[in-house]
């Protein structure tokens, strides 16, 4: 996308393009959040809306993906709550798979990663954010991103060649 033009009438546009490029990469990264596709559709459509609603307060001082995120995540943790998932607004939230079933060694794998490398990861495989937008997203240099998910990676690796040697 290109840089933006703060125009209102131009950044409702940008949203509906950002919607219709990113909606099933955010919406499978918010259901690592909320734990499922449902609710994590409906916490984006929220998000949008909301992010609509707010677009005349958009600052253009970050990607547009990225405070979109951040509106997008805040209602995904107001649906867990309202679902009785979340005690209070400061407990971490810890992305997982949304059907750990289907590949538990992955499940567990991830689980030992810190929820700082899983939620880099999920944001760079899931919602396919750039290490730019992560870096707005998460509030940490591009250069922490790269070395966050090389880390995380190489644990992937290691843990998952030790359940195939178990």
């Amino acid at each position: 996308m290109e840089p933006l033009d703060l125009n209102v009438d131009q950044l409702s546009l940008d949203l509906e393009q950002l919607y219709r490029e990113r909606y099933v990469g955010l919406r499978d990264a918010l259901a690592t959040v909320t734990g499922s596709h449902e609710s994590a559709r409906d916490a984006l459509q929220e998000g949008f809306a909301r992010a609509l609603a707010a677009r005349a307060s958009y600052r253009g001082d970050g990607p547009l993906v990225a405070w979109v995120w951040r509106i997008a995540y805040r209602a995904a943790l107001e649906t867990r709550r309202r679902d009785g998932h979340l005690a209070d607004e400061d407990q971490l939230v810890e992305p997982r798979l949304v059907h750990p079933e289907r590949d538990s060694e992955l499940a567990s794998a991830l689980k030992d990663l810190s929820p700082r490398r899983r939620l880099i990861l999920f944001l760079r495989y899931y919602a396919d954010c750039s290490h730019a937008e992560i870096a707005s997203i998460c509030g940490i240099s591009e250069g922490t991103v790269s070395a966050t998910l090389a880390k995380a990676k190489e644990a992937l690796r290691v843990s998952l060649r030790k359940e195939a040697l178990a």
